[in-house]
């Protein structure tokens, strides 16, 4: 789902900055009703006689000076910046020569309260509805204990407000446990679905090395005795199989903890034999993402080498994924993928100069699957986004000392 551009700016402007905005939206309003506007005949409400007075312009600066401290305390400390904002609303009152506090001075407290309800807890959030039903029902208290006249229908619609706003911020806030909740099962669904699917690529690796360790036994078996020169090398092939599969299961099996139940009965078993994807792949990908309209470069460095068949696996699957990444959410024509072959590790790197935040602000969990991969691996893994633009993942994963020996060897 696309987002115009300046909806995130918007999410970014702090809430104390939305309660200031209604605080002077109020007092320009409150200004405003009591001049003759252009149409007309007088004006729509009748200032009260300290309204224009140095004493009544004084209560208004300290009431605006209140409202402003309210604004700073708002995220760290939301009950004494409501507070303060209830104060400054009954504080601009007092030179308005009213029975009730108005609408206009009970705004910025009803932004208050919305933000309340919408990013604090429940109880919280009533207390602070509570203390605003209290400042309007001891306004008028107040009132009526001095013989003075009140507006309790006025009144009434200032507290209906607050409670609409109540009743907003907390439909907010359950919305944003809700898509917490849904992103957080999601999240997990996709690192069970991941793992599932690196035990499928196990099994048939597995496979494909058992079925390498029964054709060259049974090539062994046929020359034992007329080459046997040719049977200690299929032998040798044998023995090099076996340990490598043995190892990867070490490694993979060992930190999946997760069976897959679609495995019993779909018919994938020993006998299905295909070559396992590697790094001797990565060309092909390339080519493949090229001719699709984003131009791939694969820059090698060190001496390529055979690697580990789970290794080399969980890389190409790294970088198929971190390009289909680019392709899908970068909006860019081009990425550039480095592989580096060391004595210890393997470093891939992908970056791309597109729209790089949209990479991890867009629904998808391509980043958790390379994340798991990784992990399974003990590797390290990162992917953030680029300060000259775009984006880079990096990830490191160590070689076994026995397969960069060989190697040498």
């Amino acid at each position: 789902m696309s987002h115009s551009p300046s909806l995130p700016r918007l999410k970014r402007v702090p809430p104390g900055w939305w309660v200031g905005m209604g605080w002077y939206a109020g007092m320009l309003l409150t200004f405003l009703v009591r001049v003759r506007l252009p149409g007309e005949y007088e004006p729509s409400v009748r200032p009260g006689v300290l309204f224009y007075r140095w004493d009544g312009l004084v209560t208004q600066l300290l009431a605006t000076a209140l409202a402003a401290a309210g604004c700073v305390t708002l995220e760290r400390r939301p009950l004494k910046a409501l507070a303060l904002v209830l104060g400054a609303a009954s504080l601009a009152t007092v030179a308005l020569s009213v029975g009730e506090i108005p609408l206009a001075q009970f705004v910025a407290a009803d932004v208050a309260l919305y933000f309340i309800a919408a990013t604090r807890s429940r109880r919280t959030a009533f207390v602070a509805l509570l203390m605003a039903l209290g400042t309007l029902t001891g306004f008028l208290s107040f009132r009526l204990l001095a013989g003075w006249a009140v507006g309790t229908s006025a009144e009434l619609v200032v507290a209906l407000t607050a409670v609409v706003a109540w009743l907003v911020g907390g439909s907010a806030y359950e919305a944003r446990r809700h898509d917490e909740h849904l992103a957080a099962r999601a999240a997990e669904q996709a690192v069970v679905e991941e793992r599932l699917r690196i035990a499928r690529e196990m099994h048939d690796m597995v496979a494909h090395s058992v079925g390498i360790i029964a054709l060259q036994a049974g090539a062994a078996a046929r020359v034992v005795h007329t080459r046997p020169d040719a049977a200690r090398e299929a032998m040798s092939a044998v023995e090099t199989a076996g340990r490598e599969t043995l190892s990867g299961l070490r490694r993979m099996l060992g930190a999946l903890r997760q069976a897959d139940p679609d495995d019993e009965g779909t018919g994938r078993d020993a006998g299905t034999l295909r070559p396992a994807e590697g790094l001797a792949d990565v060309e092909r990908l390339a080519r493949a993402t090229t001719a699709a309209g984003v131009r791939v470069e694969v820059h090698w460095e060190g001496e390529r080498r055979p690697l580990p068949p789970d290794i080399d696996l969980s890389a190409f699957r790294i970088i198929q994924e971190s390009v289909t990444n680019v392709v899908r959410h970068a909006a860019t024509g081009s990425c550039r993928v480095s592989v580096a072959y060391g004595s210890k590790e393997l470093a891939i790197e992908v970056v791309d100069r597109g729209r790089g935040a949209g990479l991890v602000t867009e629904p998808g969990f391509g980043l958790v699957g390379i994340r798991e991969r990784v992990a399974l691996l003990h590797g390290e893994f990162a992917a953030a986004p680029r300060p000259e633009g775009g984006f880079r993942v990096t990830v490191r994963l160590p070689v076994p000392i026995a397969a960069a020996a060989g190697s040498t060897a």
